[in-house]
């Protein structure tokens, strides 16, 4: 059952709302407006979006909350984030693990230089697709642009799907130790039985952690069971939410039968899109030895269709599914964030709605 959907709480900010400035269906575009100058204070204006901002009492140390916008695979968050960055003189920090990817585009539905509209992108495309993502790596580039962002006199909009990098960016998180023995026979283990053998191993162990995990991404399921090995649980590591960065969270959603069509229209629409070279110019640059950007929705199924395990159809098929499979796992990492407010993206007035709910966040000395 996915989180439940609430409305707003009244703003203390005035929000005129322009109606072209709807959800875009499907494939998120830019919405209306002009760049808000980072350098304004006081009344933000962009196209139909009237927004009065303040520094309270003048003092500098005083910071507005990050903005988090989360939620599944294709409800829209990129699409809110611009209209969000436009209407309160944002940056957007990435937090979906596989854009981090160079090259990695179509698959990830990665924002275009176009759809930006001006807006400063930061943590996107910062490795190679032979080079392993780490969720510790990236807490230190998203809080290092979130620190970069504030130093301007901008407001951090972190957005992305991945639960757990959301988490590292903006909550106090320490990362367990590893041991280089375990490690090494459990990658002997992944490398004999599979992913998916080990994620039932996983499963039995820590059923929550599980959830949480793709079968198919068994550098991850690897990571989860050494855990589990040196700790007694992976879940158990995590620590209840505790803010390290104030955020204000913002939760996008919509009923499960519209997004799993969202969903089938997205992958055609990659298909269509040229997915297929995507993949094949990444395989000549390493793709397929890499052990985590291989293992993405989409490039993992081409790469098994070029392989010849599967035809094109049943490749497109199979990422449909899996695309269906991981919502339901984001929604589940999600749901457990109380503080996570959630909104009906199919709602017209989700812009209004999340500006005004963003904008009337209060700060807090350093946003701590």
């Amino acid at each position: 059952m996915r989180p439940k959907l609430v409305q707003s709480p009244r703003s203390l900010i005035a929000v005129i709302s322009n109606p072209s400035h709807e959800l875009r269906d499907v494939f998120p575009v830019p919405y209306g407006g002009r760049r808000v100058a980072a350098s304004r204070v006081g009344a933000a204006r962009t196209e139909g979006v009237v927004q009065l901002r303040s520094v309270v009492g003048g003092n500098p140390t005083l910071q507005p909350p990050v903005i988090a916008v989360v939620g599944p695979t294709a409800a829209g968050k990129t699409a809110l984030s611009i209209a969000l960055a436009e209407a309160l003189g944002g940056e957007v920090v990435n937090a979906d693990s596989m854009q981090l990817y160079r090259g990695m585009d179509i698959g990830t539905a990665k924002i275009t230089a176009a759809e930006r509209r001006g807006v400063p992108h930061h943590v996107f495309d910062v490795l190679d697709v032979t080079e392993a993502a780490d969720v510790a790596g990236y807490q230190r580039l998203a809080r290092e642009a979130i620190a970069d962002i504030r130093a301007r006199g901008n407001r951090p909009i972190l957005v992305g799907g991945s639960g757990l990098y959301v988490q590292a960016a903006l909550d106090e998180m320490d990362f367990p130790g590893t041991d280089p023995a375990i490690r090494a026979r459990l990658e002997a283990d992944l490398e004999r039985d599979g992913s998916a053998a080990l994620w039932e191993r996983l499963k039995a162990r820590d059923p929550e952690a599980a959830k949480a995990i793709l079968p198919s991404n068994g550098r991850r399921v690897v990571r989860a069971l050494e855990v589990v090995e040196l700790t007694g649980t992976f879940t158990a590591s995590l620590p209840e939410p505790k803010a390290h960065i104030e955020a204000v969270r913002i939760g996008v959603d919509l009923d499960t039968p519209v997004l799993d069509e969202r969903i089938e229209r997205r992958v055609q629409h990659m298909w269509d899109a040229g997915l297929l070279d995507e993949v094949r110019d990444l395989e000549a640059k390493g793709l397929r030895e890499g052990r985590t950007a291989s293992r993405a929705l989409g490039y993992q199924q081409v790469l098994a269709h070029f392989a010849g395990e599967y035809s094109e159809e049943e490749a497109f098929r199979l990422t449909v599914q899996g695309t269906r499979r991981f919502v339901r796992r984001q929604r589940s990492w999600f749901k457990r964030d109380g503080r996570i407010e959630w909104f009906d993206a199919a709602d017209p007035q989700l812009n209004q709605k999340a500006v005004t709910r963003a904008g009337s966040a209060p700060s807090s000395p350093s946003g701590r």
